[in-house]
């Protein structure tokens, strides 16, 4: 059907199966979206369906990592849209170490993951720094079948 195409944004590799609740200690800030609640005492519920691209970097993800970026994706998407302070991405990063550590990561592993988010991650917590969104099929402006002539093709 001609006009028909879907916006979607790739770069994510998880999607959540439940919801998912647990306490940031950022307190005193309330944004509900249609995948993440954090509430005045620090609760943050993330719903079942929110995609997310795990841990970034040069490293791979382990179970003992998935956790925390879940919960460091959340709060970190909720800065760039402006949602949450970037006053808070400190505490967003000492919660994606804190988190992997329950979950049974080497504290030199953690601590090394912790170092490299603080330093290295602040552009991705930037107001309005959403990945873009992309259009299926991508708008041609020559026809497939155009593109297929011989004749188009410098033959």
């Amino acid at each position: 059907m001609k006009g028909d195409h879907i916006k979607y944004k790739d770069g994510f590799k998880y999607q959540l199966a439940e919801d998912y609740t647990v306490q940031t200690g950022i307190k005193g800030t309330q944004t509900i979206t249609y995948w993440l609640q954090l509430e005045r005492d620090g609760l943050l519920t993330i719903r079942k369906g929110y995609a997310w691209d795990g841990p970034s970097g040069p490293t791979f993800d382990t179970p003992d990592s998935l956790r925390g970026s879940l919960v460091h994706d959340a709060l970190y998407q909720l800065m760039r849209l402006g949602l949450l302070g970037q006053e808070w991405r400190d505490r967003a990063d000492d919660l994606f170490q804190e988190i992997c550590e329950e979950d049974g990561m080497p504290h030199f592993r953690a601590e090394i993951w912790g170092e490299a988010v603080n330093h290295f991650a602040a552009s991705c917590a930037k107001y309005g720094n959403e990945p873009p969104v992309l259009i299926a099929p991508r708008p041609c402006s020559v026809p497939l079948f155009n593109q297929l002539n011989p004749e188009n093709l410098g033959a």
